[in-house]
This record gives structure tokens, sequence and C-alpha cells, in this order.
């Protein structure tokens, strides 16, 4: 089965600066934790910070589109993996490992297509 885990942090623990100790730490250990997860891995990316998204909005047959995230919220997201495992409880164990930083949390949503 196909699960999506989705990582929240609150970015603004990185700062804007690409050279943040703690983002080259984090940068390394995902490095690591793709390593691990092996062929279970069938895709993934972190993404640009919140101030680079752009949302499209439905409202009484119309869309338009905002600069922005869709929420305000303390926590963003930040990045993604896509994995192909046997069950939920597979897909927690792997959850567990995914790095985070202080506070983050991990999403794990099964994809429609992988029933």
């Amino acid at each position: 089965m196909q699960y999506m885990l989705m990582i929240y942090e609150d970015e603004t623990l990185y700062g804007p600066d690409k050279d943040n100790g703690l983002l080259q730490e984090m940068v390394g250990r995902h490095m690591a934790f793709v390593q691990e997860l092996g062929p279970a891995r069938i895709g993934g990316a972190g993404l640009k910070g919140t101030r680079t998204a752009t949302t499209l909005r439905e409202a009484g047959g119309s869309r338009t589109v905002h600069d922005g995230p869709f929420a305000e919220s303390r926590e963003q997201l930040g990045g993604f993996y896509l994995i192909d495992v046997p069950d939920l409880d597979a897909a927690i164990a792997i959850a567990r490992k995914v790095p985070l930083a202080p506070g983050g949390s991990v999403e794990i949503r099964p994809l429609l297509a992988g029933e």
C-alpha cells in the first residue's frame, strides 16, 4: 500500500540562511534516512518556504489565485516522502524514523491509488 508521509515543522527554526547549522544537520539526516528507506521509498522532496507558496481557492464557482499558503498555522508542510509498504503499521514504523526538528510532526496518509 502506498502512503504519503508529510513533514510539518516550524520553518522559522531554520531561518532565512541556507547555511543555518540546523538546516544543514537536518539535510544530512534526511539524506541518511533516504538511504535507510531503500526500495520502500517511491519519491519525496523538501519544499521551499511558505513565502514561495501560491494557493488557488474555489469559492462560488470561481477560482482565484493568492500568494501564500492555504492556511496560517504554527507548523508548515516542509516536505514529504512517498512510500510503498505492506500496511499502516509499517508506514508508522517508518514515520517514527523521519528526521524532525523539535516540535515537528509527520502526517501519514494512504493514497487512493495504493488500494
